[in-house]
């Protein structure tokens, strides 16, 4: 039975994660600040408005995919926010990763309007969101899950209820620091083996079958021609950007200060991050941190 889904932030991975639904044959009216963005999501069978109130408003489902904490707030609160427009009973499920707090402020002011909500980030980059294979973290109650479920499935492979309202993001905010260290080092293990007149292929795949396995070096090899269809091999593009894992290692950095908890690796490579960041980086895949040693000090 096709449901009614407004899906917000058309993004790299918001687009393949609607037009997912899209093909499994509900109705999704999309809304990006990019028009070439909701063009693309149209000529994929998606709807499109001129009145994204007015959608909401007659909306089953709101799914919102958007960069960072200040973006999800504006969005959903205020007097034009997605709580003001959306009706009593409205599923909300936001996608994006911020910060716990912000998860719960949002989450509390969904549940006084008799809206459930869901904190649900996703891993799995852009392949995972165009081949329908997304993990998703979930934060908020089980009976909230429970009615998301079925279209979380169209867009996702693995659906894990971390806890209450932020516990999805505290979990993907855990995943990303060690995405980032993860990245660094498998970057430092190819150039290693590459200034010792090695082939990265073969290091990477005697690595991939030994004790330094990881998912960075299988599915998202960071020198450029060791794997394909990776952004290491189309010039770091597309894909997770430097600047978003800076700022998902930042949000790390802030949940370990306000925890206590000691992160000194996540904590350097928030640093190294921000380095490539500054030389210009800020705008590639996140694999690009390869290539830190060859930018000019």
């Amino acid at each position: 039975m096709s449901t009614n889904i407004v899906f917000i932030g058309l993004g790299n991975m918001g687009l393949p994660m609607a037009q997912n639904l899209v093909r499994a044959g509900h109705a999704v009216t999309g809304f990006d600040l990019l028009p070439a963005s909701v063009r693309q999501f149209a000529d994929g069978g998606g709807l499109v408005s001129d009145d994204q109130g007015a959608a909401i408003g007659a909306a089953d489902i709101v799914i919102t995919m958007l960069p960072a904490s200040r973006h999800v707030l504006g969005a959903y609160l205020g007097e034009a926010g997605i709580l003001a427009q959306a009706r009593p009973g409205t599923l909300l499920i936001d996608c994006s990763t911020i910060s716990t707090e912000a998860a719960r402020q949002v989450g509390r002011a969904a549940e006084e309007k008799g809206m459930p909500m869901l904190d649900a980030p996703v891993s799995g980059g852009t392949a995972g969101a165009t081949n329908g294979t997304l993990t998703f973290m979930v934060g908020g109650e089980e009976a909230a899950l429970a009615a998301a479920r079925p279209y979380l499935d169209v867009m996702g492979k693995a659906i894990f209820h971390a806890g209450g309202a932020g516990c999805g993001q505290t979990v993907k905010i855990c995943n990303n620091m060690l995405l980032g260290i993860l990245m660094i080092g498998t970057s430092e293990a190819i150039r290693l083996g590459v200034a010792n007149g090695l082939d990265p292929k073969v290091v990477s795949d005697v690595m991939a079958q030994s004790s330094g396995r990881n998912w960075t070096l299988e599915v998202y090899n960071p020198c450029p021609g060791v794997a394909e269809n990776v952004p290491a091999s189309r010039g770091y593009t597309g894909g997770f950007g430097v600047d978003l894992m800076l700022k998902d290692l930042g949000l790390a950095m802030e949940s370990a200060e306000a925890s206590g908890a000691s992160v000194p690796l996540g904590a350097l490579a928030r640093t190294l991050y921000d380095m490539h960041s500054k030389a210009g980086s800020g705008g590639l895949d996140f694999s690009s941190i390869y290539r830190l040693q060859d930018t000019p000090a």
